[in-house]
C-alpha cells in the first residue's frame, strides 16, 4: 500500500428502520410535494376560469407551448379520464410515467443504501430537446389541431 494514497473503504450503510428512514426522506419528501400538487390540482379544476394563470406564450402569440394543458392533463389523470389527459397534453401524461419509474428506482436505491447515478449524457438530452420541439412545432401546425389542448 502506497503511504500517499490510502486505500479507503466506505463504512457500510447503517441497517435498521432508522437508517432506511433517514436514507429515504428525500425521496419521501419529492412523493409528498408532488402528491400535494396533483392533489391540489386535482381539487381545483383548471377548466374554471381564474383558478389558475394563463400560459403568457398563448395569450400574446397564440401559440402553444409544450406545457400547454398540463394542468389539464394533470386533473383528468388524477380523475382517473386517461384519454382526457392524453388529449390535453400526451407528453405530459409521458412525463408523469416517466416521473413514476425514476422516482420508484431512487427510492429502491435509497432503501438499499445506494445512490442513484442518473447521468444520461447528451444524446438523450439532445433527443429529448428535440422531442419537445418538434412537439411544440406539430401543435401548432393546422394538420396538428389534435394535440391542442
Amino acid at each position: 500500500m502506497n503511504a500517499e494514497f490510502p486505500s479507503v473503504v466506505p463504512p457500510p450503510a447503517p441497517s435498521g428502520a432508522a437508517a432506511v428512514l433517514r436514507r429515504t426522506a428525500v425521496p419521501l419528501g419529492v412523493l409528498a410535494g408532488v402528491v400535494g400538487a396533483f392533489a391540489y390540482v386535482g381539487a381545483v379544476d383548471p377548466n374554471e376560469p381564474g383558478h389558475y394563470p394563463v400560459c403568457p406564450l398563448l395569450r400574446y402569440t397564440g401559440l402553444y407551448c409544450p406545457g400547454c394543458g398540463g394542468l389539464r392533463s394533470a386533473h383528468a389523470f388524477v380523475h382517473g379520464d386517461f384519454p382526457a389527459a392524453l388529449q390535453d397534453n400526451a407528453l405530459a401524461v409521458a412525463g408523469y410515467l416517466g416521473f413514476a419509474v425514476v422516482w420508484a428506482l431512487w427510492a429502491v436505491h435509497a432503501v438499499r443504501g445506494r445512490r442513484l447515478r442518473f447521468d444520461p449524457g447528451p444524446v438523450p438530452l439532445w433527443g429529448l430537446g428535440a422531442l419537445l420541439l418538434v412537439f411544440t412545432v406539430v401543435r401548432n401546425l393546422p394538420f396538428g389541431g389534435w394535440l391542442h389542448p
